[in-house]
């Protein structure tokens, strides 16, 4: 399933899956959720739960694809481009949404895999929020987005070496940065949404109403408080993927190459000859 340094086997995927699922139960509960449901009855605790589990689940994926394959220089990889993506982060922070970390998670992950692309875009979450002091209950769903953002770019097809390459390759990285940074911005508003207070009754999330209706009114949250902001993040991913992408997905690849993430070391002792046989000289 993964490409790249590292290998998703199958305790890693279970991980994954099941994280992804109470992670879109974390965000996706005020849709379909009904007057009945006891999550209904606890709207305002909710997602103070989630924002307690999240964590948990979180370190289990990343502990877990650690194990299955992650040495000392993937790891030190892991390191230097969560780094960049957290220093990144501020530069934009206030303006428009102009966030350039978005366009290094996309060809991080698409260069090295998904497995590699969750940890990746999770912890850069994690130590961005650290930088900024953006730490709350909303930071395990911030993390668990960017780990599915830039997971989604290495699983965009062709990323073999005779896969899409050139001109091809950095158009369909931009579509899915577009994409995929409107998504980030509905998963975290979705998240948000039900903790908002002081909201007018059009856009303001109502517990127990029928789906069809919240969702109106969670799409006119949206056009009033972040639209402009998911535009601006995704108009600039396409900008820096078509304009620097070629460059930097060249030089992620000559760094994995160099590394050779998938080498196995052994170590040889000494020849010990057998007794009654001569050493053996050069």
């Amino acid at each position: 399933m993964s490409r790249g340094p590292v290998r998703l086997g199958l305790r890693s995927i279970a991980a994954l899956v099941l994280v992804s699922l109470v992670g879109a139960m974390a965000v996706a509960w005020p849709l379909f959720a009904d007057r009945a449901s006891a999550v209904t009855n606890h709207a305002a605790d909710a997602p103070w739960f989630f924002a307690a589990l999240l964590p948990l689940l979180i370190a289990v994926v990343v502990a877990t694809i650690a194990d299955c394959g992650m040495d000392a220089k993937a790891v030190a990889m892991l390191g230097v481009l969560a780094a960049v993506g957290a220093a990144l982060r501020p530069l934009g922070a206030g303006t428009a949404g102009l966030e350039p970390m978005f366009f290094l998670m996309v060809l991080s992950g698409r260069v090295l895999g998904p497995g590699f692309g969750f940890v990746l875009g999770a912890v850069t979450m994690f130590a961005s929020a650290l930088l900024t002091g953006g730490v709350g209950p909303w930071m395990p769903v911030q993390m668990l987005a960017m780990g599915w953002f830039t997971m989604g770019a290495g699983l965009l097809p062709g990323a073999a070496r005779e896969g899409v390459r050139g001109r091809g390759e950095l158009l369909m990285l931009s579509v899915y940065g577009f994409v995929a940074a409107f998504a980030y911005g509905t998963v975290t508003n979705l998240y948000g949404w039900v903790t908002v207070g002081g909201l007018g009754t059009g856009i303001s999330f109502q517990p127990g109403e029928p789906a069809h209706e919240n969702l109106v009114r969670f799409l006119a949250y949206v056009v009033a408080t972040s639209l402009g902001w998911d535009l601006g993040r995704a108009a600039l991913t396409v900008v820096l993927t078509m304009t620097v992408g070629g460059t930097l997905l060249k030089a992620l690849r000559r760094a994995t190459r160099r590394a050779n993430f998938e080498a196995q070391v052994t170590f040889e002792g000494p020849e010990v000859p057998l007794r009654g046989e001569a050493p053996h000289r050069t």
